[in-house]
């Protein structure tokens, strides 16, 4: 089947949660909470107040309190004596070995997307993957979820559980969120080239040229995020 019989029967992503009427479930908190760190509405070091979020999500202290714990087991948030609950700040170790990991599995989910032949999986990915082909400015927020999507469509792709799985607790994302102010509009342009060129040789089915083009790329974000945090170490 062709690359444009593929995007031609392609569907529209999901609609974004809507919230229950009567207060928030403990996972609607997790994802809404989770969307805010990752796209980097919450910063590092920000503290997660519970009689704060008790009145957002017009809740009981219970369910804000498993979600957190939730938040915690994912390792975007962590614990601080006498400030609580608080945004995850990662060190440059943390960054750097998380990093050299995530460039390895991402390549090969990369390689496994190219060689998938399933149809329907490689028509949700053209679906998922469309806001790249946008060529309106990103800002980093909006470029922060598009390649948060991007990244997780290649996986889907793939379709390797166990890895899909290993990559989720590797926190890219949570990385890339820290490291915002370095998304300059040079830097935006740039990635989202290179998230064309991965999907092209996905969709060509070229698994070597895949694997290659997902290393390049994220071994030049993790070169960009180490500049940035040994900047300011400086």
């Amino acid at each position: 089947m062709s690359n444009a019989a593929i995007r031609q029967r392609a569907i529209t992503g999901p609609r974004a949660p809507v919230p229950p009427a009567h207060g928030a479930t403990v996972a609607f908190i997790v994802e809404r909470l989770r969307d805010d760190i990752l796209a980097g509405r919450l910063q590092p070091g920000s503290r997660l107040v519970e009689s704060d979020l008790t009145s957002r999500f017009a809740v009981s202290r219970g369910p804000v309190r498993e979600a957190l714990r939730r938040l915690t087991a994912d390792g975007l948030i962590e614990h601080w004596p006498h400030r609580g609950a608080v945004v995850r700040r990662l060190t440059e170790r943390e960054i750097r070995e998380l990093f050299l990991i995530r460039i390895e599995m991402e390549a090969l989910a990369a390689r496994l997307a190219a060689a998938a032949d399933a149809f329907e999986r490689r028509a949700g990915f053209v679906a998922a993957i469309q806001p790249i082909y946008a060529d309106a400015p990103r800002n980093p927020c909006e470029y922060l979820n598009e390649n948060a999507a991007f990244h997780d469509a290649v996986m889907a792709l793939a379709d390797n559980l166990e890895l899909r799985d290993l990559a989720a607790r590797l926190q890219l994302p949570l990385i890339m969120a820290q490291v915002g102010d370095v998304l300059t509009p040079a830097v935006l342009n740039a990635s989202v080239q290179e998230h064309r060129a991965v999907a092209q040789a996905i969709l060509d089915c070229n698994s070597e040229a895949a694997s290659a083009r997902m290393r390049a790329h994220l071994e030049r974000a993790a070169a960009v995020a180490l500049r940035r945090v040994a900047e300011r170490k400086a």
